[in-house]
């Protein structure tokens, strides 16, 4: 089953879903990982009522980081501006599937950090990353 993740993880890195920028966008948000300098710029458009109808990232870093996002954004896409806030470090873990080596949760998490900075705030994040899901 390893296998069957490796290869996803490896598809959404070398082909992308939702690559680019949004202009204008209705949230614009950048994060950088500093231990690795991983870096994502995520842009959403979002509807009248709080649904997410389009989803654009940009950024670079290794397989894990970049097939995050677009996992990511797959997931988020029709989605409510609350209904993101579930979203959990959990989540992120399930859909990159393989166990990730301490250096490398935090490349998995970073596209989950900048949505959620973006669309809720860095306090909203501090509760998310406290929470001892892995």
């Amino acid at each position: 089953m390893d296998d069957f993740y490796r290869e996803n993880i490896l598809d959404h890195a070398r082909h992308p879903r939702f690559p680019g920028i949004l202009n204008p966008a209705d949230v614009d948000h950048q994060e950088l990982n500093p231990l690795c300098g991983d870096r994502l710029r995520l842009t959403l458009r979002v509807n009248d009522q709080g649904v997410i109808t389009e989803v654009a990232w940009d950024g670079e870093g290794c397989a894990i980081s970049q097939a995050a996002a677009s996992m990511l954004g797959e997931e988020i896409l029709g989605k409510t501006i609350e209904e993101v806030r579930l979203i959990t470090k959990d989540t992120i873990f399930e859909l990159v599937g393989i166990p990730l080596t301490i250096n490398r949760v935090k490349c998995a998490l970073l596209s989950l950090k900048t949505l959620i900075v973006g669309t809720h705030g860095l306090a909203e994040w501090q509760v998310v990353d406290e929470k001892d899901e892995t």
